[in-house]
């Protein structure tokens, strides 16, 4: 058993990160989150951390205002308590889609995030699959950015993916990278989905670059939020004359009509992980595949608590 160590977590995610201290092999740390009458978030630490390097697991998900301000203010109980480092383990870092000016008089919530963990005395930070890479540069304490990648290829190969037989689409040009990852570690071949909008308010004009007929093909993506580019996305495919499509993606977002429009989709696996907890209604759809990434994380903080290098877990 690990000592001088704690894991601590809100109300965000709890079955993850007792999955998390069941690995590390510790008790979840003890503390209290609640709120006041008029909703402000209460905390209290019921255990001495003073010297203690303490882990804090919170995705800032669905509800997000109230996610992100349990992290902050259990990050600032714990450095009030004199913890010896605190490292905010985010296995979902949400507001990451606005990480640059898109428009003019827009805001960049990615980096006031990154800003408002470092201030609150956040000591180090990881996340998994950040939405852009470069979210990393936004942070001015130690990053570290893991990879879901390895339980989704290990899923997707159980499901008999893999080879020429299998292609990998990306969903749009910003996803290559990642979709060519899979493709490289599946042994299969590449497609990539180009969307364009001909007119304002005219629908989107799917265009694949690639081969997909009669393959098994497979769109990979970060997050699944609403779930209207992804379903777009495998009717295009299989009116492409693929033989089937399924998708993975790290974070099951899951929002709106997400769901039912998975369910009427010729989707026919959608490979997701545990980073979100799936509401009542996702957890009933048999197409949803849940993975853990409990044990990767609970690596990647033994790791960073006794100095070793976490490099071997980036892909």
């Amino acid at each position: 058993m690990l000592k001088s160590i704690s894991i601590f977590t809100g109300n965000a995610n709890r079955a993850l990160a007792e999955e998390i201290c069941k690995f590390v092999e510790i008790p979840l740390g003890r503390s209290d989150v609640t709120h006041f009458s008029d909703g402000e978030i209460y905390v209290e630490i019921g255990e001495n951390v003073r010297g203690v390097n303490c882990f804090v697991v919170q995705p800032t998900c669905t509800p997000v205002n109230q996610s992100l301000m349990e992290l902050l203010i259990m990050v600032d109980a714990l450095k009030r308590a004199s913890a010896g480092s605190i490292v905010a383990i985010i296995p979902y870092f949400g507001y990451a889609r606005q990480d640059r000016k898109a428009k003019p008089r827009t805001p960049i919530t990615a980096k006031l995030c990154a800003n408002l963990i470092s201030a609150a005395g956040a000591d180090r930070a990881l996340a998994m699959d950040l939405h852009a890479g470069q979210i990393q540069g936004f942070f001015d304490i130690p990053f570290d950015h893991l990879f879901a990648m390895p339980v989704m290829i290990e899923e997707l190969r159980i499901l008999g993916y893999g080879g020429d037989s299998t292609v990998v689409v990306s969903p749009d040009a910003g996803g290559v990278e990642r979709a060519r990852a899979f493709s490289k570690r599946l042994g299969s071949t590449l497609a990539i989905i180009d969307k364009r909008r001909p007119a304002p308010n005219v629908s989107e004009v799917m265009n694949i670059v690639g081969d997909v007929k009669g393959k098994r093909a497979v769109i990979v993506d970060d997050i699944i939020d609403t779930a209207g580019t992804l379903t777009h996305a495998a009717v295009a495919i299989m009116e492409a004359g693929a033989a089937s499509v399924s998708a993975c993606a790290s974070h099951a977002v899951f929002s709106g009509r997400a769901v039912q429009r998975i369910t009427e989709s010729p989707l026919q696996h959608v490979v997701v992980t545990n980073t979100i907890p799936l509401s009542d209604v996702g957890q009933q759809c048999n197409k949803v595949r849940v993975r853990s990434v409990g044990r990767l994380l609970g690596e990647a903080i033994k790791r960073i608590h006794h100095g070793d290098s976490i490099s071997s877990l980036f892909m």
